[in-house]
């Protein structure tokens, strides 16, 4: 049924089974992983201010400060992981700075010098990291997984594509595997953490590789999407909006589900594995760490069938931007909290108060956990609203399973589009709690490190830069897709981040 809103014309709906019939008949009409969907929203012209879900699919500007900003980061962005790396590593975590008497010049050639001869891509680092990525393809293809559904692709025609998602046994057959492997000692964990330095050049490397072949493929099979015009600024933004290999390994969603947070929880692992075999004992500090990275990692994989609809998936493009940062940028560098703890392990347990070490680390731990509560619960019900709209929706028993994570008839913005904008559960709180969340893990991982190194705070500030800059790109363009619809939404939920503050 619905509801008048009493603050405008728009419509107030509450979901339910016979909603959506357009939905039902899109579900079955799958056949061979695409489906032909019926026309949602083809009337957005009556909605004052709305455009097409085309219209704005095929939209192209400029993001990122244009060529000239996207050429600075690909260039100064790897200089930047070096540079963290060697502080990390030969400065006792401090800033690398010119000696006295030292010249600029020498300083950098100093620098350089540590990178040839510490971080060279040896041909072991190519093995151990390519290994890791072609067994993750290897359980993504092979492993037992579901179905789902993505959205309508409307420059397609409302096609909507089929993901196979294997994630939860890709997760613990890697778990599995990375322990055996330690425990007989024919691939000990720490060596990661040895072996850091060359494993970052051949990420760094693959990672614009890997880019120049995703982009100049996509020319080749003319299958480039909402193209710009300048090579820069398309190469990073990427060509090609769905690739795939075998017809099942979607590309986009391998890069950014299994690559990263695998190797984040690896490394975070191997730093516990080399307290233990240092010390014989693992300390809560790397314990939190460990925890810390599970969670996030086996949330990416328990709801890796909820991803399809996202941003990232439906509308990104695979480009340098996407490529690099799940190959190198992510789990090189938000891992130095991981990092300096590796690099401390003797001290790490040292706090400046000793007598409140115990209560800082049960609060941390109690509010980590009631975080990620509130960050799973947030994710699981937009997945499952939009899963339930969509008639896609495949009930999973995956661990964990929290409540709260899936809402009964829940309240909703009906818009022209066929997206409609849920006002419910925590979303009627703050349009962006998700990101709130985030941020909070980010910290915590770089409080857990202390105050002593700069660089395990990259990550919380870094992230806090790029989640505001990605939450402005959101917003703009959902005012242009839904016109008086988000006009209606804001004023529902006018906080975006933290509720009645931001």
């Amino acid at each position: 049924m619905l509801e008048d809103h009493p603050k405008g014309d728009q419509k107030l709906w509450y979901s339910g089974r016979d909603n959506d019939e357009t939905s039902t008949l899109r579900a079955r009409a799958a056949y061979n992983g695409l489906s032909k969907s019926p026309t949602v929203g083809s009337t957005d012209s009556e909605k004052p201010g709305a455009q097409s879900a085309l219209e704005v699919d095929l939209a192209s500007h400029y993001e990122f400060g244009g060529p000239w900003g996207v050429s600075a980061m690909m260039i100064f962005f790897p200089l930047l992981m070096y540079y963290m790396w060697i502080g990390a590593t030969f400065y006792d975590g401090k800033l690398p700075l010119p000696r006295s008497q030292q010249s600029i010049t020498e300083f950098v050639s100093s620098l350089g010098s540590l990178v040839y001869e510490e971080a060279f891509p040896s041909f072991r680092a190519w093995k151990i990291y390519w290994s890791f990525i072609v067994f993750e393809a290897a359980c993504y293809c092979l492993l037992p997984g579901v179905w789902s559904t993505g959205k309508p692709l409307h420059h397609l025609g409302g096609v909507q594509l089929k993901y196979y998602c294997s994630g939860v046994w890709s997760l613990w057959v890697t778990i599995i595997t990375a322990g055996t492997l330690h425990l007989t000692g024919l691939f000990k964990l720490h060596t990661l953490l040895d072996e850091f330095g060359p494993i970052m050049s051949v990420a760094i490397i693959s990672g614009f590789v890997v880019a120049f072949i995703a982009y100049f493929s996509a020319i080749i099979r003319g299958a480039q999407h909402r193209m710009s015009g300048n090579f820069i600024y398309d190469f990073w933004m990427g060509a090609e909006l769905n690739p795939r290999l075998f017809g099942i390994l979607d590309l986009k969603m391998f890069f950014m589900l299994r690559l990263p947070w695998n190797i984040l929880l690896a490394l975070s692992c191997a730093a516990a594995a080399r307290q233990y075999d240092q010390y014989g004992y693992v300390s809560a500090e790397l314990w939190f760490l460990v925890m810390a990275h599970f969670l996030y990692t086996n949330a990416c994989a328990k709801g890796e069938e909820c991803t399809t609809t996202t941003w990232d998936i439906y509308y990104e493009k695979w480009g340098f931007m996407l490529i690099f940062w799940n190959l190198a940028g992510v789990p090189l560098s938000y891992c130095h909290a991981i990092l300096y703890t590796a690099n401390h392990l003797s001290t790490i347990t040292s706090w400046t108060y000793p007598s409140l070490r115990t209560l800082l680390l049960t609060c941390l731990f109690t509010s980590y956990l009631i975080v990620y509560w509130i960050w799973d619960t947030i994710n699981s019900q937009k997945n499952n609203f939009r899963a339930h709209q969509a008639g896609t929706f495949v009930p999973r028993s995956a661990f964990p399973q929290l409540p709260w994570q899936t809402l009964k008839n829940p309240k909703f913005i009906k818009t022209t589009t066929g997206d409609n904008l849920l006002v419910d559960g925590w979303y009627k709180y703050a349009r962006k709690i998700h990101y709130t969340c985030d941020v909070y893990f980010a910290v915590a991982w770089a409080v857990l490190a202390g105050f002593k190194s700069p660089f395990p705070w990259f990550y919380p500030v870094f992230f806090t830069c790029m989640i505001a800059h990605r939450a402005r790109r959101d917003v703009r363009r959902c005012e242009v897709k839904y016109g008086d619809s988000w006009v209606e939404y804001k004023k529902m939920v006018p906080w975006l981040f933290v509720p009645y503050i931001f």
